[in-house]
């Protein structure tokens, strides 16, 4: 437990996922779990009031909820591979790629994963030769 009357955040993405009550709670939880399988090890943040974060030798993701959608944005989604096409948001960006998750949609969780696994990939080369 953080100093004081402080949640870690990990404390305050569970917070979060309790508080969304519904598809985006499971959703993001689904996310979270995921991730966590392919990093065991992985450090969670809480960026920019309220976005659960994920690092591993540099930022693999975020996980943003909005009204209708899950947001997972790869911050450096342009240098992945996504041979499932699963990106379909912030095209357009030369680092970042998103994928919008919205009620009802199953998420393709080995093609997520394995986006997870090149992006922590990435990070440790960028690591090993000090580029970031």
């Amino acid at each position: 437990m953080a100093e004081g009357n402080e949640l870690t955040p990990p404390q305050l993405i569970d917070k979060r996922i309790e508080e969304l009550g519904d598809w985006r709670g499971e959703t993001l939880a689904r996310i979270r779990a995921l991730i966590k399988e392919v990093v065991p090890d992985v450090v969670e943040e809480w960026k920019w009031r309220g976005v659960p974060t994920w690092y591993h030798a540099g930022m693999i993701c975020t996980g943003e909820t909005y009204k209708s959608i899950v947001k997972v944005t790869f911050a450096k989604g342009a240098s992945l591979d996504d041979p499932s096409g699963m990106f379909n948001s912030s095209l357009d960006g030369n680092v970042r790629r998103a994928i919008d998750f919205h009620e009802g949609e199953t998420i393709d969780e080995k093609s997520f994963k394995g986006l997870v696994r090149a992006a922590v990939e990435l990070n440790l080369g960028s690591a090993a030769t000090g580029r970031r």
